[in-house]
Parts: C-alpha cells; structure tokens; sequence
C-alpha cells in the first residue's frame, strides 16, 4: 500500500522522468562515440566514396554560405553600429578595429557559423539520415554489400571537417569588412584607422585557433546529426524528434566545446 501510494507522488514522478533523461543521454552519448570510433577509422585509413565527398562538400560549403554570411555580417555590424561612436567619444577610436577582428576571429565567426551550420546542414543531415533508416534504405545498402560508413557517414563529416574552416574564414573577412562600414557610417570611422586597428591588434595565432575550433565544429556538428539520424525509430514522428535531437545536441556542444577553447587557450 505505501508504495503503491509512493508511485502516485510528485517526488516519484520527478525521479522517473530524470531517469527517463539520463537513460536517454547516455544512450545517446555511447552511440556518438561509437559512430566516432568507425567514422575516424574510415577517415584515417581514407576509406571514403569520393564522389560522395566531393557533393558533401558542396553541400557543406556552397549552400549553407548565404545565410553564414547573413548572420556573421549582421552581427558584426550590430556590434561595430553600437561601439565604435562610444570608443570614439571615450579617445578609443584607434581600438575599434582591433575590437571587431578580435571578438570575429576569437569567438563571434566561428561560433555564429556554427548555429547556422547546425540551421542549415545539421538539421538537413539528419532528417536525410532518418528517413533512409526508417524506410530501411540502410538496410537495403547493407544487403547490397555496401558499408553505409563509408558511404553515407564519413564523407558527411569529413566534409564538415574541411568545409567549416573555408566557410569561418570566409565569414570572418566579410564580418570585419561589414565592420568597417558600419563604424564610417555610424561615427564617421575612416577606413584606414579601422584596418590600421585590425592589423594592430590581430595575432596569427587567434586564426589558427579559430580554423582548429572550426574544424572541431564542423566535425562534431555533422558526427551528431549523422549519429542521431541512424539510430532513429517510430516512422515520421521519429525523423522529427531524430532531427530535433540532432539540433539540440549540436547547439550545447558546440557551446561546451567553446567554453573548453576560451579556457584553454585565452585563460
């Protein structure tokens, strides 16, 4: 009677939704590393369709370089309209330059590329995946002989291991030129004393950190869609939570993952 009385509280309810959880994350940690494990495998041992490749990377870089240049221009815009005429008030209009590059190349270009990476490839990734799985077209590339990681995985996150440096360096120029702009036409910021800035306060070792953040991005962004995607189940309603899973695992671990960069490289 007590626990049958137990089981109909709130307390009971609360611990069996946070076991739910639990039991669902590790499930799903312990399957990316696994898909991690094979996927790295095939990409050491370079054990990957080409052509396939060569498609990913277009897909990758290609179609997603509208909206990374949207986001990362607007920011960078936003955020010179709204400094440089307060640097300049306060004598400070030499560092609005260097402030711009260093907020782009540290954090806000590799970080903002990624959102809409995960936006525009992730959540593609993902959903393409899970519906090949609960069609069983994965299963029919097995019967055929055909490895569905070297295939369809590891030219996925290969590509994403290539294409996200291109696309952030891309996106970190165009940031810092959208920056210029805006600071000459908000404050009247000349041109040179802007790029004057940059060069002043820009180091070559913020750019190869931000290339290796981006790659490690690209990599873990298109691990996860691929990984949620496969282990999808439960037809059309299961390629819509694989592909909202795929989202959210993206988002906290590219966050995670650059909270662990600033501390290790700029503490």
């Amino acid at each position: 009677m007590e626990r049958f009385l137990f089981k109909n509280t709130l307390t009971y309810q609360l611990l069996l939704t946070l076991q739910k959880y639990l039991t669902v994350f590790i499930s799903t940690l312990g399957n990316i590393v696994i898909m991690m494990g094979m996927v790295l495998k095939r990409i050491i041992k370079f054990d990957i369709d080409i052509k396939e490749l060569i498609y990913q990377c277009y897909r990758f870089g290609v179609s997603s370089l509208p909206i990374t240049l949207s986001i990362v221009g607007m920011s960078s815009v936003i955020v010179a309209t709204q400094v440089a005429g307060e640097m300049i008030k306060q004598g400070g209009g030499n560092y609005v330059g260097m402030f711009v590059a260093i907020l782009l190349v540290r954090e806000e270009a590799v970080i903002m590329s990624g959102f809409a990476i995960i936006y525009m490839i992730g959540s593609s990734l993902a959903s393409e995946i899970a519906t090949m799985k609960v069609t069983d077209q994965i299963d029919a590339i097995k019967v055929l002989k055909v490895d569905p990681i070297r295939y369809l995985f590891a030219p996925r996150i290969l590509s994403g291991i290539i294409m996200m440096p291109l696309l952030t360096i891309i996106a970190t120029l165009f940031g810092i030129l959208g920056g210029a702009v805006a600071s000459n036409l908000a404050s009247g910021l000349s041109y040179r004393a802007f790029f004057d800035s940059v060069w002043f306060g820009l180091f070559v070792r913020d750019m190869y950190i931000s290339i290796f953040k981006a790659a490690v991005f690209g990599f873990v962004i298109a691990l996860i869609s691929c990984t949620c995607g496969y282990y999808a189940d439960g037809g059309a309603k299961g390629v819509g939570d694989a592909t909202t899973k795929a989202v959210v695992w993206s988002f906290i671990a590219i966050v995670f993952l650059d909270m662990i960069f600033a501390i290790a490289f700029f503490f």
